[in-house]
């Protein structure tokens, strides 16, 4: 999959087919969207792209909100699902201000020459939101090409959607988030010196910075960490750590009968089962013993999941 960040490095195309959004998790409709945008791509021979922005419209403009899944992680996510190219749009001041006409003419027309458009009936573009599935269409047919409406995916009774999924997610619902996600939740990471707090009271920790400023999990889980080609059980502690004061959120791991030095190495932590939201302890002592109690607690959960 070819990734090209900003329209500045985007040659002339003389067709495609295209979507746009965020795709945030790349969850089961979104996977169903790439899908039929990858087969109608092979069908008319031409490069499927799938244009997103960074940063998101809704941060851009204040209403930041936590991310699903990191840059690598869609990135892995998106190729396997067969996408030719990921388009990066620079999301400024200046390309806020683009209106939707504009859009369509001088980005899906002028650069990608757009032969098919898959696209949210619900999706709004262009200075004011002021574009829509309505205005594709008419643009469609004068300047012939096709328009489709992306059709709605339902895990059980629930719209697959990003929203619904960090709704699953902040309330510790990690088996309903999987389900939508079509995979288990996922923090991917280079491990890194901590403070190493963890060692005095006797339980060591692998710490991963989260380059987010808000995270969609928080608190204390049972998680397996994919690592140096093995799987390990273990506790995370995802949070800004407040017995200590911190004022990062970080993740940090205590894996099971485990002592090796793996700092610079890459680890996937997958999460299983929350244990218990983070909390404030009066000494360590105390977090000591909580620490124990989640340390069983996780235990009991993975000999319960391998009977």
């Amino acid at each position: 999959m070819n990734i090209i960040r900003g329209l500045h490095n985007l040659k002339k195309h003389s067709g495609s087919v295209v979507t746009i959004g965020n795709f945030d998790g790349v969850h089961i409709g979104h996977q169903q969207i790439i899908s039929r945008l990858v087969a109608k791509a092979k069908t008319l021979q031409l490069p499927s792209i799938l244009i997103s922005f960074t940063p998101t419209p809704q941060s851009f403009f204040g209403r930041e909100q936590s991310v699903l899944t990191s840059f690598k992680q869609k990135h892995y996510q998106l190729e396997k699902l067969g996408l030719d190219v990921h388009l990066i749009i620079t999301f400024n001041r200046k390309f806020s201000q683009l209106s939707a006409e504009s859009f369509i003419q001088e980005i899906l027309l002028a650069k990608l020459g757009v032969k098919f458009c898959l696209i949210g009936d619900d999706f709004r573009f262009g200075s004011g939101r002021t574009g829509d599935f309505k205005l594709l269409q008419s643009f469609a047919h004068q300047y012939d090409f096709q328009v489709e409406n992306t059709q709605s995916v339902l895990c059980g009774s629930q719209r697959a959607s990003s929203s619904k999924i960090r709704d699953y997610l902040a309330q510790g619902e990690l088996q309903l988030a999987a389900q939508m996600l079509g995979r288990e939740f996922c923090i991917s990471g280079e491990i890194i010196h901590g403070k190493q707090l963890g060692r005095t009271i006797d339980f060591p920790t692998i710490n991963i910075p989260i380059k987010r400023h808000i995270s969609p999990v928080l608190g204390v889980f049972a998680v397996q960490i994919h690592l140096l080609g093995k799987t390990f059980n273990g506790v995370a502690n995802i949070g800004k750590r407040p017995t200590v004061n911190g004022d990062n959120i970080l993740l940090e791991v205590f894996l099971f009968d485990f002592n090796q030095m793996v700092y610079g190495e890459f680890a996937d932590i997958v999460f299983k089962q929350q244990i218990r939201k983070e909390q404030k302890f009066d000494s360590f002592d105390q977090l000591k013993a909580q620490i124990k109690l989640d340390v069983r607690t996780a235990k009991d959960f993975f000999k319960s999941a391998s009977n």
